[in-house]
């Protein structure tokens, strides 16, 4: 997410420093500079102001650099450069309450051998601790979390301005987001989703005035069992749940894949009773799902049958 040369020009610079500034003061060549800066400026951490032939460099007002900050201030003795390198941020992403390794690395979709590592490091600097098999933060030092949290929200924000400025986030992770927008994506890594993709599983709803899209460097196309998750982000309401049993119906989800898709997105609950609903032909105790005579009628209109 950030280099350790970024790191280290975010925890340094003050305002109005030049490139030369920063050169001596981190003891690195101005050319090497130049490049981290310009990388900081194009993810909107730092921006640059002209004061005649020199460039001063300026951090900006990001929540997340603010956050990085005043760590580096209060914990000086602290190399933060050194240690938020390679997975750290993804881990302290996924550390908002006490975990073990396994559950990180399942969060993370890490090693379990890579977050022990980057839990070594923390650990042997005394900024968290364990208690029954569990990592959590020391004193307060649970701000790395909020500025893992933040960094990434920041990053997002960027990626997302860029191709739609008046997009919003639905849901997020460290390294994906779910988003809405009222035009057309044509981006990499931005994969179209909701009621639109509906069409390439033999489903045409009609469209609202809203498009929406997961970001994604993983995803080649958005499946089956996450389009049903993303559909319950979107709207959980009563007929996009009608749309997921449709989908369910219609489509062959592997149950294994869509229960992992639900708890990566914090859907167990809705997915389960979508399943049981299914299973037991309507006896669901749940108002937002339809009576199963009501299912069955919308699922002939679709040809679906069940």
């Amino acid at each position: 997410m950030l280099r350790r040369i970024e790191l280290e020009v975010l925890a340094t610079v003050d305002r109005g420093d030049t490139i030369s500034d920063l050169a001596t003061k981190l003891d690195h060549t101005e050319s090497y500079l130049s490049r981290a800066v310009r990388d900081l400026v194009e993810k909107g951490l730092v921006y640059t102001e002209r004061d005649g032939r020199r460039k001063r460099v300026v951090p900006s007002d990001a929540r997340a650099v603010e956050l990085y900050r005043d760590l580096v201030r209060q914990h000086s003795h602290i190399e933060f450069p050194e240690l938020l390198t390679g997975k750290a941020l993804e881990v302290l992403y996924y550390l908002d309450q006490p975990r073990t390794v396994s559950e990180i690395a399942d969060r993370s979709d890490n090693y379990r051998n890579t977050v022990n590592r980057v839990l070594k490091r923390f650990r042997d600097r005394g900024l968290v601790g364990t208690a029954d098999g569990r990592y959590d933060f020391n004193a307060d030092f649970d701000r790395l979390h909020e500025f893992a949290r933040e960094l990434a929200h920041h990053l997002h924000r960027q990626r997302l301005e860029a191709v739609a400025p008046k997009g919003t986030i639905l849901w997020e992770d460290y390294d994906e987001f779910l988003t809405q927008t009222k035009t057309e994506i044509d981006a990499e890594a931005f994969h179209e989703t909701g009621l639109a993709r509906f069409a390439a599983f033999g489903l045409q709803f009609l469209l609202t005035g809203h498009r929406y899209y997961v970001y994604s460097q993983d995803l080649d196309a958005v499946s089956p069992a996450e389009l049903c998750c993303h559909t319950l982000l979107i709207d959980d309401g009563s007929r996009h749940r009608s749309y997921c049993l449709l989908l369910l119906s219609h489509v062959d989800v592997d149950e294994a894949d869509l229960r992992e898709q639900a708890a990566k997105y914090g859907l167990e609950d809705e997915i389960d009773a979508l399943l049981r609903y299914l299973e037991t032909h309507g006896e669901v105790d749940d108002d937002r799902l339809p009576a199963w005579d009501e299912f069955q009628e919308l699922a002939g209109e679709y040809e679906i049958e069940r």
